[in-house]
């Protein structure tokens, strides 16, 4: 069935590539064709540079090979406010109808279960919405390989820069937009496009990039540069460093634990340890130390001196 919908969906494939795409060996896809051949489907094989494997023009298959777990999770993953992010949230719902007509009853009854007892909203509560007046360009130029020329605010000096950019593809992450573009390939915030123009120049995207494996790969990066310091602090009973990876874990005498943290920089961990008050005391670097007992004087003298105003 996974052979049929890739050659269905895709147009002529090597059994390399499907070998490649369902994980498995060409053998097996050499084994599955003959008997895929041999209960009548009408599925033909081409010889030479240019061949591969291919389905009769005009041949659909129905929806009858889909799990219920495959009807939920299709009806899950909808992201209506994504969708209607890049103007097609008409497109969704009619598709999603298409696809529901399609299925057995059976199906058809878990899909809409599932639909009417999850939603997804992937955006934190205390985020504000970014604007991004530039998003349905973007994709405009991403899906007709147009090239952008963009001013762009990053965070380092000079801040504001001009750009032109080959849109790979677009990534929302946390409810944040971002355009994967080459050359490069490098990744830029849409909500941090201030200008932009679409050329009539196309370019040509490269065969070999997947924007699943390069986001993967970024993130990766990403986490590995963000957090190349650490700390060691001793933690009050019951006070846990939310997101934070700890080793260590030793108890003291008075029931502190003690543990290794990553941090991103000085100021970053002064921020947030500071969020604990007297639940956390750092113990190393000495620099973020001395800049935590700083900041407590300062506060103290700053308070005891509204104290003193508030007197008689």
């Amino acid at each position: 069935m996974s052979i049929i919908l890739l050659l269905q969906t895709r147009g002529r494939m090597t059994a390399a590539q499907l070998a490649g795409e369902l994980e498995v060996s060409v053998r097996t896809v050499y084994r599955d064709v003959e008997a895929l051949s041999a209960a009548g489907i009408p599925l033909y094989g081409d010889a030479g540079h240019a061949g591969g494997y291919r389905l009769l023009d005009g041949y659909r298959t129905r929806l009858t090979g889909l799990t219920e777990g495959e009807a939920q999770a299709l009806f899950l993953s909808g992201a209506p406010g994504p969708a209607a992010d890049l103007g097609l949230g008409s497109v969704l719902t009619a598709a999603q109808l298409k696809v529901r007509a399609a299925l057995p009853p059976e199906l058809r009854a878990q899909a809409d279960r599932i639909s009417g007892r999850f939603h997804l909203d992937a955006p934190g509560w205390y985020a504000d919405e970014d604007e991004t007046p530039y998003l349905s360009a973007v994709a405009d130029a991403v899906w007709n390989n147009r090239i952008l020329h963009i001013a762009y605010r990053r965070w380092r000096t000079p801040t504001d820069v001009e750009r032109l950019l080959e849109p790979y593809g677009l990534v929302l992450k946390a409810g944040r937009w971002y355009v994967v573009a080459g050359p490069g390939p490098r990744t830029f915030r849409v909500d941090q496009i201030l200008r932009l123009t679409t050329t009539d120049e196309e370019f040509v995207r490269p065969d070999d990039f997947d924007l699943t494996a390069y986001w993967t790969a970024y993130q990766r990066d990403f986490h590995a540069r963000l957090r190349q310091g650490e700390a060691v602090v001793r933690l009050a009973p019951g006070v846990r460093l939310a997101g934070q990876p700890e080793t260590g874990g030793r108890t003291d005498d008075d029931g502190w634990t003690v543990v290794t943290v990553p941090i991103e920089s000085l100021d970053h961990a002064h921020t947030e340890f500071l969020r604990l008050g007297t639940g956390i005391e750092v113990l190393e670097p000495p620099e973020l130390r001395a800049k935590l007992a700083r900041t407590v004087a300062e506060l103290a003298e700053t308070y005891g001196n509204a104290g003193a105003r508030g007197g008689d």
